[in-house]
């Protein structure tokens, strides 16, 4: 599959949510939408960047903005996170990395020396017509969410 490129049509989905909930792409159309990845639960920068978000969620709320985090943690994980640190927006999990894959998260990492797969800390802010808006590569975990909220409320600024 080719790399995904600002202006494509975001690939859809069907998620359980941490709740075992499940949740589809296509129903937020007419919607901003943040799909976040991040590599796993109640880890330092994985914390951080959840709790950031939490932390500016009523900004997001104000111009509608949906957040859908997205890691292979399993639901149970993913319940215990969301209950541990309060977040108030849904986390998907993609135990079997099919759209970790599509969105070009699942990548060849290397720490310590050694190579493996794992999940590349990225976003992706999709428009209400369900395109990528902006794909956000290197993302700093404590910096993010006041980031895609400036560039959100820049282009609804530049809309109305």
């Amino acid at each position: 599959m080719s790399e995904l490129k600002i202006g494509d049509v975001a690939p859809d989905f069907t998620l359980p949510d941490q709740m075992g909930a499940k949740h589809r792409l296509g129903d937020y159309k007419n919607q901003w939408v943040l799909i976040y990845f991040y590599p796993k639960d109640n880890t330092p920068g994985c914390i951080q960047e959840a709790c950031s978000i939490r932390d500016n969620y009523s900004e997001f709320g104000k111009i509608k903005a949906v957040i859908l985090g997205i890691s292979a943690d399993s639901i149970e994980s993913h319940n215990n996170f969301s209950e541990k640190h309060k977040l108030p927006f849904t986390i998907l999990s993609d135990e079997k990395k099919k759209i970790l894959e599509k969105y070009g998260v699942w990548q060849k990492k290397i720490m310590f020396g050694k190579s493996f797969l794992g999940i590349k800390r990225m976003s992706y802010l999709i428009d209400p017509k369900g395109r990528i808006f902006k794909i956000y590569r290197s993302v700093k975990p404590a910096e993010h969410a006041k980031q895609v909220l400036k560039d959100l409320q820049a282009e609804i600024k530049k809309t109305r």
